[in-house]
């Protein structure tokens, strides 16, 4: 098997690989910074840690589910990287602003 025959068997796999992996990996990283907001914001705003925890956790949940459905149904996957990642970026450094403000 040539190395060409190899590659253009991978190639047309390549824009669903990259999908499921903005699906997963980059709707975690996008959660996660969700997550973060979340809870800083909402402890800032005087609910309990606990309950501040809880409500983000369950909102991360609803909004991971959004962004998997959305990275499967969106025209251009170079769009949802860059959502789910400027995303992701602007919500931790955010979250780490208010976390800092609160110490």
């Amino acid at each position: 098997m040539t190395s060409t025959t190899t590659l253009s068997r991978v190639l047309p796999a390549l824009p669903w690989v990259l999908r499921m992996l903005a699906a997963t990996v980059g709707a975690y990283l996008f959660c996660w910074g969700f997550i973060a907001l979340t809870l800083a914001a909402t402890y800032a705003a005087g609910l309990s840690f606990h309950d501040a925890e809880h409500l983000s956790a369950m909102l991360g949940m609803l909004v991971y589910l959004g962004l998997f459905l959305w990275s499967f149904a969106a025209r251009s996957t170079a769009r949802v990287w860059g959502v789910l990642l400027v995303g992701a970026g602007l919500m931790t450094g955010a979250a780490a602003l208010v976390q800092r403000a609160l110490v």
